[in-house]
């Protein structure tokens, strides 16, 4: 008996895709498609994009975007909510139209659903862990949490879940705090 295998579509691939207001990502040869943000999901990325921006207006140590095109390899290029590259990767990974290579923090939002909620949790972490980010963030907007995870090898590790109370903390942006009810607010 023989198992048909399905063609792995890379990045070339992604660019053919149609500018038809859908998110287009392959994760590891594997297509997916989502659709356009809701307005909790963008008020949210907002929230985050000003407070980090902020944060680097007194402390200038690396950019901020929101919606990058990353690519890791011929087989996995995503669309991550938010990252950040340092001034010291900056011009290794990030000057072109796209990063290319892992960014030192990626920040995903949950939307709705069960599918989205585990590719941001599993396979979107697993995909940053083994490319070297350094930290990632897991934002849920209708869990109001926000989970930290630290690489340690090529593992992304669970080192805190914040509540809406808490006061956020990170490894990458040292110094920089914020109330997670300012980021979770829409």
């Amino acid at each position: 008996m023989s198992t048909q295998i399905e063609p792995l579509v890379t990045i070339d691939d992604l660019d053919a895709m149609p500018d038809d207001g859908n998110r287009y990502e392959v994760i590891e040869g594997e297509l997916i498609v989502s659709r356009a943000a809701n307005l909790i999901h963008q008020s949210v990325s907002r929230n985050l994009i000003v407070d980090i921006e902020n944060y680097l207006l007194q402390n200038p140590i690396g950019a901020v975007w929101a919606t990058p095109g990353v690519i890791f390899s011929e087989f996995s290029g995503v669309i991550p909510d938010l990252v950040f590259v340092s001034n010291e990767r900056r011009g290794e990974i990030a000057s072109e139209e796209r990063i290319t290579g892992a960014p030192d923090l990626v920040v995903e939002i949950v939307s709705p659903g069960a599918e989205n909620e585990r590719r941001d949790r599993i396979t979107k972490r697993q995909l940053y862990g083994k490319y070297g980010v350094k930290e990632y963030w897991v934002v849920d907007p209708y869990q109001r949490t926000i989970e930290i995870y630290l690489l340690q090898g090529q593992t992304l590790n669970l080192k805190a879940t914040y509540a809406e109370h808490d006061e956020l903390t990170s490894s990458v942006l040292a110094g920089f705090t914020c109330q997670v009810s300012n980021i979770l607010r829409f």
